[in-house]
């Protein structure tokens, strides 16, 4: 091997230009894939002395630096030299330069940066997807305790942002959780998908080595083994299986934070943020900025960008590796990281919330909600069919906004009805036009009634304790998997052969 040169340089006559380097190399990126590569190195030095492709005399001194680098690299002082290009050239030098090329030169027999850097981003990706899923429950279970307080807090209902029907405040935070738990799924086949081991793929077409692609499946804790060399090499579908899943949460990240945005102002007036969870104006001193929930709603165009970067990065490649696969992580990473971040911020602020009751009762009582239940009233007791019952309480309404009343004014109301033939008392009139009555009469399944929210809380709940559950054994899974790798990278070295 020349001195100095790269670990691939055997055909060329003269070094890389400094500009080549700059453009080329992906440290920066790789730098939170160091732990990943090197456990997946460990297992495949395992795996070469199991199948005697190479011995146990070569095998501990190799294990014996991935061990070095590893404690390096959890001390801060395993730091990627760019000039080594990518985390794995950093990793496989540190071993040669420790053990020598007669035991570190043997490290890549079978396996090529094509095949470690899908095993790098899969160990490190389904890792990030668990701890997404873990802080997803966490801002659900911030739901379920203003699903809990409010089941019969009545609040306007909204379509096209108007005032549509009653609802319950608790109703309205059910729906996110509803919302959420499809996210989980979409997160978890997501997971499914990342959790299969490329390692063994080669370059594209596997080797004529006698691997066993089972037991680094094994401890490296996938679930399976993706089989086919050259569509593991070709694919980053996992990776966009992910972002979709990711983008799509910061949707319903986005439209939660938008209702917020909006309950938090004068005109709304609905909910007030928590000082410790807004933000002042340098000039106007009265200003309270629901901060959190903008940023959470600007950032999902990262997530959705970077959905779209990677798609049309894949949407013109040839089979195999090509370099424009380089670009595949900074956008999950970057990713991972929003979410990550707003998930954590956005249980904490929902649980500082302070709910305006009275503001969203009134709202309730002053512009029309119960139409609706005027209507179906009219269909049950009337028999009147339900279109001529949406005409007759459309007018109704009509002539109340241009006389600039609501249906507080029961006489007024049941005259208007009384013009056109329909008779009804003001105690039932009353009761009809109530919203907080209109809440309990919404029996229907799934429903706005306070019994049913109960319902959907207490089947929500239970879902999400089968998700944490789901999540720790996944994450165990993964553990003992590491586990195992690492007792039998130290019984090696402890027992070195004679």
């Amino acid at each position: 091997m020349k001195t100095g040169s790269k670990l691939w340089a055997g055909r060329f006559t003269s070094e890389m230009d400094n500009l080549m380097l700059d453009f080329t190399h992906s440290t920066e990126t790789d730098s939170r894939l160091i732990p990943y590569d090197i456990w997946g190195s460990q297992v495949h030095a395992l795996m070469l002395s199991r199948q005697n492709i190479i011995n146990s005399t070569d095998l501990s001194p190799i294990l014996i630096w991935l061990e070095k680098a590893l404690s390096d690299f959890h001390e801060g002082r395993f730091l990627l030299d760019p000039t080594k290009e990518d985390v794995h050239m950093n990793v496989e030098s540190y071993v040669i330069e420790g053990a020598g090329v007669e035991f570190g030169g043997k490290l890549h027999t079978a396996r090529s940066r094509n095949d470690q850097v899908l095993t790098d981003t899969r160990l490190y990706s389904r890792e990030q997807i668990l701890i997404i899923c873990s802080n997803l429950v966490v801002l659900c279970k911030a739901f379920i305790d203003i699903a809990t307080k409010h089941t019969t807090t009545v609040m306007p209902g909204y379509t096209h942002t108007q005032h549509a029907q009653p609802i319950s405040l608790g109703f309205w935070a059910t729906a996110y959780i509803s919302m959420f738990l499809r996210d989980f799924k979409r997160l978890f086949s997501a997971f499914e998908t990342t959790n299969t081991n490329p390692l063994g793929a080669g370059a594209l077409s596997g080797t004529n080595l006698p691997i066993d692609r089972t037991f680094t499946t094994e401890l490296l804790g996938f679930q399976s083994t993706h089989q086919h060399a050259l569509d593991v090499i070709s694919s980053r579908d996992f990776i966009a299986e992910t972002l979709s899943a990711l983008a799509i949460l910061m949707t319903n990240l986005s439209r939660f934070s938008e209702e917020i945005v909006y309950w938090t102002t004068y005109e709304f007036g609905l909910i007030q943020l928590d000082d410790s969870f807004a933000s002042g104006s340098s000039i106007m001193p009265q200003k309270k900025n629901a901060d959190v929930a903008e940023l959470t709603r600007g950032r999902f165009s990262q997530v959705l960008g970077a959905l779209v970067d990677l798609l049309s990065n894949l949407k013109s490649l040839p089979l195999g590796y090509n370099r424009d696969l380089q670009e595949d992580k900074p956008p999950l990473w970057r990713s991972f990281d929003t979410v990550t971040a707003c998930l954590k911020i956005l249980p904490k602020m929902s649980q500082t919330l302070t709910f305006n009751t009275d503001r969203m009762a009134q709202l309730c009582q002053d512009n029309f909600s119960t139409a609706t239940e005027l209507a179906n009233y009219l269909v049950q007791e009337k028999g009147i069919p339900f279109r001529q019952c949406h005409d007759i309480v459309g007018n109704v309404v009509g002539q109340l906004v241009k006389s600039n009343q609501t249906f507080d004014n029961l006489d007024r109301t049941a005259s208007l009805l009384a013009e056109m033939s329909i008779e009804i008392s003001i105690s039932d009139l009353a009761s009809i036009l109530a919203p907080r009555e209109a809440l309990l009469r919404n029996k229907s399944s799934g429903g706005t009634s306070p019994k049913e929210v109960k319902a959907m809380i207490e089947e929500f709940e239970h879902q999400l304790e089968n998700i944490e559950a789901s999540i720790r054994s996944r994450t165990e899974q993964i553990e003992l998997a590491y586990e195992r790798t690492q007792k039998m990278v130290k019984s090696t070295i402890q027992n070195p052969p004679v």
